[in-house]
C-alpha cells in the first residue's frame, strides 16, 4: 500500500478515560438530550437552531461565540433551543485544503491527528462544562465518532456522505438525532433512502467488531439546496419544497417525520447574508401551514463573530477561514426576530 503508518492512535475508550465527563456535565447533557428528542418526536413546540461557524478553526473565538449564544439562549428559552455547531471535521470537495481542527488544531501548523483528537474533545467538553451546551458536529469519519459520542447533542451527515453505506449504518446505531443532508445533485430520494437506512436495524462491521444496531428513530432530513446539471445553485427551502418533502414522508413508514433547513450552502448560493431572509421565510411558511410547522423542526445557520470569510493567513479574530458566515450582531438580531415570529 502506498501509505506510511506514522503511529498508532489511542482508542476512544482510552481518550474518554483520560478526559472524562463529570457527573454534572453528564446530567446537563442528559437533560438537553431529552429536550431535543421531545422536539423531534413532536412533544415540544420549541424551534431548533443548529448554529455556529462553518468550521471550528480556533478555540478562543469559538468559545467566545458560544458564550454569546448562551446569553441569547436565556432570552429565547421559551421558544428556541440552540445547539451550537462545533464542526471539527471539514469536508473538502477535492480533498485539498484545511480539513478542520481534527487534522490541524492549529491551522498555521502541520496536521497532527493526536493533538487534533485531544483538541476537539477539549473544545466540546468546555462548551458543555462552562456554558451548558452539548453541541453538534458533522460525522465526516464514522469510525471517529466515539471520541465525542458522550458529548454530542446532534450529528449531521453531509451531502457527499449521505449515500455512503458506512455513514448510514453507523447513524442507525447512534442515540442522538442524525440529520441526513440531501445530496449535491438534489435527489431527495437519496436522502429519504438514507433516513430509512438510519432508522432501521443492521448488522455490520465497525472498528474491527461485528456490531448490531437497533435503528435510530431520530434520523431525519436536512435540506441544503443543490447544484443542477449546469452548475447552478438551486434552493429547496421554499413553501412548495417543504410541502413536497411532507408528501414524500407521508408515502413512507418512517417515524418522527422531521426536517432541518440549512440556510447556507446551495440554498443561499453561499451568499451568507441571504441566510437572514431564508430563515424568516421558513418561519413564515411554518406559520401558514400546520403540516410544515409539524415537519420543520429548525434551521441550520452558519454564523461566527465577524461577517464573511478570510484567507488562512489573514488572522482576523472570529472570522471564518472556510465558508462565509453571518456575523454576531446580525446573528443575535436574527435569533430575537425568529423568536418573535414563532
Amino acid at each position: 500500500m502506498n501509505m506510511q503508518y506514522n503511529r498508532k492512535l489511542p482508542i476512544p475508550k482510552d481518550i474518554k478515560e483520560q478526559f472524562p465527563v463529570s457527573e454534572k456535565m453528564a446530567q446537563v447533557k442528559a437533560q438537553r438530550d431529552e429536550e431535543i428528542k421531545a422536539v423531534f418526536v413532536g412533544e415540544s413546540d420549541k424551534f431548533l437552531l443548529i448554529i455556529g461557524p462553518c468550521s471550528a478553526d480556533h478555540r478562543e473565538p469559538v468559545l467566545d461565540y458560544i458564550g454569546r449564544l448562551r446569553t441569547v439562549q436565556d432570552k429565547v428559552a421559551d421558544k428556541i433551543l440552540i445547539i451550537p455547531r462545533i464542526y471539527t471535521n471539514k469536508p473538502r470537495t477535492t480533498g485539498d485544503g484545511y480539513k478542520g481542527m481534527l487534522h490541524q488544531p492549529d491551522p498555521d501548523k502541520k496536521p497532527d491527528m493526536l493533538e487534533g483528537i485531544l483538541a476537539i474533545r477539549d473544545l466540546h467538553m468546555e462548551a458543555l462544562r462552562d456554558y451548558g451546551f452539548s453541541c453538534a458536529d458533522e460525522m465526516l469519519y464514522p469510525e471517529n465518532h466515539r471520541y465525542l459520542s458522550d458529548l454530542l447533542a446532534y450529528v449531521a451527515v453531509g451531502a457527499r456522505s449521505a449515500e455512503n453505506q458506512q455513514h448510514r449504518l453507523v447513524a442507525s446505531g447512534l442515540d442522538e438525532p442524525v440529520g441526513m443532508k440531501n445530496p449535491t445533485s438534489g435527489d431527495l430520494t437519496v436522502m429519504m433512502n438514507s433516513i430509512t437506512a438510519g432508522q432501521h436495524p443492521h448488522t455490520f462491521l465497525y472498528r474491527g467488531w461485528e456490531v448490531e444496531s437497533k435503528g435510530n428513530p431520530l434520523t431525519h432530513a436536512i435540506l441544503r439546496g443543490y447544484t443542477d446539471f449546469a452548475g447552478k445553485n438551486v434552493s429547496n427551502y421554499h413553501y412548495e419544497d417543504l410541502v413536497k418533502l411532507h408528501d414524500m414522508y407521508a408515502k413512507t413508514n418512517l417515524v418522527n417525520p422531521a426536517a432541518i433547513v440549512d440556510t447556507n450552502h446551495a440554498n443561499s448560493g453561499k451568499k451568507y447574508l441571504e441566510q437572514i431572509r431564508i430563515a424568516k421565510e421558513v418561519a413564515f411558511s411554518r406559520n401558514q401551514n400546520a403540516d410544515i410547522k409539524h415537519l420543520v423542526k429548525g434551521l441550520m445557520i452558519e454564523s461566527y463573530i465577524e461577517d464573511g470569510a478570510q484567507k488562512m493567513d489573514e488572522h482576523v479574530y472570529g472570522k471564518s477561514i472556510t465558508d462565509p458566515c453571518l456575523g454576531w450582531e446580525k446573528t443575535e438580531r436574527l435569533i430575537l426576530d425568529l423568536a418573535d415570529m414563532l
